[in-house]
């Protein structure tokens, strides 16, 4: 081999080799995107399941703080959270929200409230959030106020 072509050798790669080499990757990156979202609404379901404990906790929290009555609204229709003072928390559209909650609590069909008492009790309640037949619930005991999820099916 002569001294300029062991040079041009050695050089790198060739336009149309990096080009190769980027179409390859393309093609298996948009491979990816349908695995992660066959995973996500499980995740996504979870991730909306702690926010309403969050949620929970905090109206929980402040009631106790404040020493006065603090009332966590659920809109089942509008899939929020709203809890007077603080941001409304927003709820996936895909999952399906149904409240559980005393019947002195429920404003209307699609509202209802879940209120906490300065002693940490509150009125109980349940929230489920759910895609199909599984999903998360999340409880609040009306006697001590203590909040759980959990996960939850229809069968």
């Amino acid at each position: 081999m002569n001294p300029i072509a062991r040079r041009r050798s050695r050089r790198g790669f060739t336009l149309v080799e990096l080009l190769v080499v980027l179409a390859i990757a393309a093609l298996a990156m948009s491979a990816v995107p349908p695995l992660f979202s066959a995973a996500m609404p499980g995740v996504e379901m979870k991730a909306a399941a702690r926010r309403t404990v969050s949620s929970l906790r905090l109206a929980r929290e402040l009631a106790i703080r404040q020493g006065s009555e603090v009332a966590l609204i659920v809109d089942v229709e509008q899939h929020r959270l709203e809890l007077q003072g603080h941001r409304s928390l927003t709820l996936p559209k895909r999952l399906d929200v149904t409240l559980e909650a005393a019947d002195r609590e429920m404003l209307d069909e699609q509202r209802g409230a879940i209120r906490f008492f300065p002693d940490g009790s509150s009125t109980g309640g349940r929230i489920i959030l759910a895609s199909e037949e599984s999903g998360y619930q999340v409880g609040v005991v009306w006697l001590t106020g203590r909040i759980r999820m959990a996960p939850w099916s229809a069968r």
